[in-house]
């Protein structure tokens, strides 16, 4: 059996030469190490400090669904993200998330979604008023506040008072660069502290708490359904019959916020830059569209049904994964493929290098929305968008849903322009674009 000092091994000074690099893009550092060292290798981050990057597909399978109770999430989310946004699904560990994922499951499936599809649409094609033809335009901002006010109206229906939602919205978004600082830059932890920077952010999230409190306290009190999602939530009940408590109801919805618009914003934003530059597939999808539009057909299957669409978002989503890394640490000492990890090894999973891997992907660089005609469950065995196992990210059809009607009625009403050289990116907790710069010209057909 191969020991653990059998893993390639990236010293201390490599790490700390490319310190600077790292801060701001780690993916092209993490590249060439893997192509030097092949699929895993052991980065020393400190003097006693390691880590385990791998693209190693089958050991993602592995840990992820074959022998997932072994596996638990990071301190990064068990310890560092929960300070921000509270114990909810994407946070806890054990029995509790046991607990929560059997009570929320219902409230994200196919059928409940149904009856949010309709609202989706409305602040979808609301929020495309905003677009500016003719005019070349950073095209995020538009679609990470379309992406937050689609989980708003999902969420509290007209409830939400607007002041409070970009406030929520603020707050979600400063806390996350604030947690990316304390990972990339742990050196200075002291000065975070002694300069109270933490204890501000802190309040921050102490402030949207009360924000999510005070809603839930008025649709509690109205004794009015609006079938959104905080109704779903406040019905569930677990085992005992008994609901949520209201902190554990105020941790899942910021946790719906943080990840829910986060991730669907980078992949809208994301899809759009590659059909600027591949303006075949907007006409197609255009059309589809177009051909799912009799007034016999309900959303549902209309969105369903748009299969060219689905594929886009695939392939963008193979190329520009939103979560792309996946952390794990084993519980007790494990084997794999000729490798021994210790208990409390920390893994880093890289969804990014798996979706690229030139030895599973057909020219893996290329936009190609056609190798999903048969849908992602072919490659579910290197494709991990959403994560994979138990773990799946819960509001994956939920995310699908939305970014099918925001790209299908966006190609619909407008044709896209790419004014960017180069597709780029900002790796901080997720994978977010850069630069996203479009011209948007009304269609005419």
């Amino acid at each position: 059996m191969h020991s653990q000092k059998d893993i390639p091994t990236v010293p201390l000074n490599r790490f700390l030469k490319h310190s600077l690099e790292i801060l701001k893009n780690p993916l092209p550092f993490h590249r060439q190490n893997f192509n030097e060292k092949g699929d895993t290798f052991r980065l020393k981050v400190g003097f006693n400090t390691e880590v385990f990057f791998t693209r190693d597909t089958a050991f993602a399978e592995y840990v992820l669904q074959k022998n997932q109770k072994n596996y638990v999430k990071s301190k990064i989310q068990t310890e560092d993200l929960v300070k921000y946004v509270g114990e909810g699904l994407l946070t806890s560990e054990g029995e509790k998330w046991k607990k929560q994922r059997k009570m929320m499951q219902p409230a994200f499936h196919k059928k409940q979604l149904e009856t949010l599809l309709s609202g989706m649409q409305d602040t979808i094609v609301s929020e495309y008023k905003n677009i500016e033809t003719n005019k070349t335009i950073d095209v995020f901002p538009i679609l990470n506040d379309l992406a937050f006010q689609t989980v708003v109206k999902s969420l509290f229906t007209k409830a939400a008072k607007g002041k409070d939602m970009e406030r929520l919205q603020f707050i979600t978004e400063a806390n996350q660069k604030m947690l990316v600082r304390e990972l990339r830059q742990p050196y200075l932890a002291w000065w975070f502290k002694l300069s109270r920077t933490l204890e501000k952010h802190i309040n921050l999230s102490k402030e949207a708490r009360t924000i999510l409190k005070s809603i839930v306290d008025e649709r509690k009190a109205s004794g009015k359904r609006y079938d959104d999602l905080l109704d779903m939530l406040l019905e569930t009940r677990y085992d005992d019959g008994k609901g949520m408590s209201e902190e554990q109801l105020i941790d899942e919805i910021l946790i719906i916020f943080t990840a829910g618009h986060e991730t669907t914003s980078n992949a809208l934003t994301f899809t759009f830059q590659l059909l600027a530059e591949h303006p075949e597939w907007q006409d197609k999808i255009y059309e589809e569209w177009l051909s799912l539009s009799g007034d016999d057909t309900d959303l549902m299957t209309r969105v369903s049904r748009s299969k060219v669409c689905q594929q886009v978002l695939e392939e963008s989503m193979r190329l520009y994964p939103p979560a792309y890394f996946i952390d794990r640490v084993n519980v007790t000492d494990d084997d794999f493929n000729g490798m021994h990890f210790e208990a409390g090894s920390n893994l880093l999973f890289s969804v990014y290098e798996m979706h690229r891997h030139p030895d599973l992907w057909e020219q893996p660089e290329a936009f190609l929305p056609e190798r999903f005609n048969e849908g992602a469950r072919k490659f579910s065995s290197q494709y991990f968008p959403f994560g994979a196992g138990p773990r799946k990210c819960i509001g994956n059809n939920f995310a699908m849903f939305e970014m099918i009607i925001a790209v299908s009625e966006l190609v619909s009403k407008f044709k896209i322009n790419a004014d960017f050289d180069a597709i780029d990116i900002t790796p901080l907790i997720t994978l977010k674009p850069k630069n996203a710069f479009l011209r948007f010209k009304e269609r005419s057909s």
